[in-house]
């Protein structure tokens, strides 16, 4: 197995960044900007205009867009017809978040609520199709507990929220 743990980023980026498709890569900067807050590190647009890459900060972590290229296999969320990758942020309030996201233009799939595994949590849809779960962390709670919290969750014997 390769090791990997000792790659050094560069400056302003993780070792581990998602790198999103969208339709719309310079609107979609806009609406990190407005939703989450979000930090523009850099853009390189093509000769056409569209960005060929680009990388933002969001709450602290790194996030590199490009615009959706069918002829290079790119493709977003919106022509693939939905997506399997939920991006999660943890934040201070996600209430607040939740809410600015959706004044910003996202979708609440789920509204925030007190979860089983001790977050409060939510999930938005942004504008170009990627799913956001929003959490901030209301109690730290051992592997045992959370199993048992599910247990009673999934099953309606008391615990709160699924």
């Amino acid at each position: 197995m390769t090791e990997t743990s000792n790659v050094t980023a560069p400056a302003g980026m993780h070792a581990l960044s998602p790198h999103l498709v969208c339709a719309g890569a310079a609107d979609a900067i806009a609406f990190y900007k407005a939703a989450f807050g979000a930090t523009e590190m850099m853009r390189l647009p093509g000769p056409d205009g569209k960005l060929m890459h680009a990388s933002i900060l969001v709450n602290g972590s790194s996030v590199m867009l490009v615009d959706e290229n069918p002829a290079y296999g790119m493709l977003s969320p919106r022509s693939l017809k939905g997506t399997p990758v939920t991006i999660h942020l943890i934040v201070k309030d996600a209430d607040a978040v939740v809410k600015q996201a959706a004044e910003a233009g996202a979708t609440i799939k789920m509204p925030v609520q007190d979860m089983f595994w001790g977050d409060r949590y939510g999930l938005i849809e942004d504008p170009f199709g990627h799913l956001w779960s929003v959490a901030t962390p209301q109690r730290t709670m051992t592997a045992e507990e959370v199993a048992a919290a599910a247990k009673a969750a999934m099953c309606g014997v008391g615990g709160s929220g699924v």
